[in-house]
């Protein structure tokens, strides 16, 4: 009985005409205003808070700032010992790339953006320019030699270069049969000091070029860019994958992602065992963890005892408590 007098007086309170006091609103001035106080409140807290704008990496500010740096990832292109070098697809055939269990993804999906490093990074930008006598008799050397003599000179003076004795640093490599090499590298750096290098790998035979992918590649290589990453918070155990530069918020919707990162298990430093392999293949579990669990969260609706969870656990009472109290 109680029931149905509650829903009759539920169904009188919404059909009866309201007779009480009413009063003129216009929608769309109350619309302007807040749209006036919400945009002064975005020129006020962008102007305030907002990003960062920091100037971009150039080949020349590396070449000026780490010399030694760019003239050492030179030589390793040319050795073809850098990363991009050993990537493997979808890059080159010099790696086997990340593995899900049995499942090679980048073997599957093959080279599609071949990349050459000692070409693209090197010989090519050093001919699309005069250069002085020097390098452009060591250019015609490298052309003229063979793809296994071009190899022997470039890793003898990779290895000197990075032996404990140089160190790095090109004035301290012994004499060695290093053909053309070292003034191949000089003739980079220098072109690279001057800030052609920038303008050739930004737009190879294009006025204008969006594809920035060789020049991250390169300058990936090296020491610059891992720097420039730390000293911005932007590395890996920074959270960096969800940050703008500095302490700035940026890509919160990464979360789940750099999440991952975090956990020892794709972090270790162990040569064997579980951890290791899921440290040296963790870009491809961390992306098949974040789909699997992005399905669960799209298919609830549909997946058996899954779906009842919510209504086990009751939340939904507690939230509407006065409803389910009547």
């Amino acid at each position: 009985m109680a029931d149905r007098d509650l829903a009759a007086l539920q169904h009188e309170l919404e059909t009866t005409p309201w007779r009480g006091p009413k009063r003129h609103y216009d929608i769309i001035r109350e619309g302007l205003i807040a749209l006036g106080v919400v945009g002064a409140l975005v020129v006020v807290l962008a102007s305030a808070l907002g990003s960062p704008d920091d100037p971009p990496l150039t080949f020349k500010g590396w070449a000026t700032e780490m010399p030694n740096d760019f003239y050492d990832t030179t030589v390793a292109e040319l050795a073809g010992t850098s990363e991009s070098a050993t990537y493997g697809p979808p890059y080159n055939d010099a790696g086997t790339g990340q593995n899900l269990g049995p499942i090679n993804l980048q073997t599957a999906m093959g080279i599609h953006i071949p990349v050459d490093t000692a070409n693209d990074f090197v010989i090519t930008p050093l001919q699309n320019q005069a250069e002085p006598l020097t390098v452009s008799t060591a250019l015609d050397t490298w052309k003229a030699a063979s793809a296994d003599r071009r190899t022997a000179w470039a890793t003898a003076y990779d290895d000197a270069l990075s032996s404990d004795a140089a160190g790095g640093d090109p004035a301290k490599v012994p004499s060695g049969d290093y053909g053309p090499v070292p003034n191949l590298a000089a003739g980079l750096e220098a072109m690279a000091a001057s800030g052609a290098l920038d303008g050739v790998l930004a737009s190879p035979g294009n006025f204008y070029s969006t594809d920035n992918t060789k020049q991250i590649l390169f300058m990936g290589d090296g020491g610059y860019l891992d720097a420039a990453a730390s000293a911005t918070h932007l590395q890996g155990n920074q959270w960096g994958m969800m940050n703008e530069t500095g302490a700035y918020p940026g890509q919160q919707w990464l979360a789940p992602f750099s999440f991952w990162y975090q956990l020892p298990f794709f972090n270790s430093e162990a040569d064997s065992g579980l951890a290791a392999t899921l440290t040296a293949n963790g870009d491809i579990y961390i992306m098949a963890i974040v789909v699997l669990f992005t399905l669960v969260v799209m298919f609830m609706p549909f997946i058996p005892g899954l779906r009842r969870i919510p209504k086990a656990i009751g939340l939904h009472r507690l939230i509407w408590r006065r409803y389910y109290r009547s």
